[in-house]
């Protein structure tokens, strides 16, 4: 978890706002993570829900806060590389027009260690429609997140996935 933060902390670009969402952890540890970098960082927000929803209700939490154009989605476990946000915001420049974005991905081990590289093609629905290829790092225009209707709980497990399906046109 802190990885994470603090590779979003650390990220080129710095125009973003981190919306930390715990969904009535029993873990203390982890609530006083969420408030330690709430509290040194103002980009960073701390939302506790008082009844757990699970992955797609604790993200619709997240995004009723969420004040940006595009919304990017990263689990607790995820790192992003120090350019990352850089190369999503380069990318809408040069194409203001596009919905989503999404990028290729490694896997690190316990050493951080970079392995098994996944580089995802370009975007294919035929493809999308048989698996969720794109996951992590995806970056999708917020209007359009609202007008699906956000994350769906009956996809829990899946939901990033389904969210893309009806997001694609």
């Amino acid at each position: 978890l802190r990885l994470c933060i603090e590779s979003v902390q650390s990220q080129l670009y710095q125009n973003w706002e981190l919306l930390l969402v715990d969904d009535n952890s029993k873990d203390q540890e982890v609530k006083n993570i969420l408030k330690e970098y709430s509290s040194k960082d103002s980009r960073i927000k701390a939302i506790f829900r008082t009844d757990g929803g699970h992955i797609s209700e604790a993200t619709n939490s997240g995004l009723k806060e969420a004040t940006g154009e595009f919304c990017s989605f990263l689990d607790h476990d995820d790192e992003l590389t120090e350019h990352a946000l850089y190369c999503v915001v380069n990318e809408l420049n040069q194409n203001r027009k596009l919905d989503i974005i999404y990028s290729d991905e490694d896997k690190k081990d316990l050493h951080g260690t970079r392995h098994k590289p996944y580089f995802k093609t370009d975007w294919n629905p035929d493809l999308l429609l048989q698996q969720n290829y794109v996951c992590h790092f995806l970056t999708i225009r917020k209007e359009l997140v609202d007008k699906v209707g956000g994350f769906r709980s009956e996809c829990n497990g899946a939901q990033d996935w389904d969210l893309l399906l009806r997001s694609a046109d």
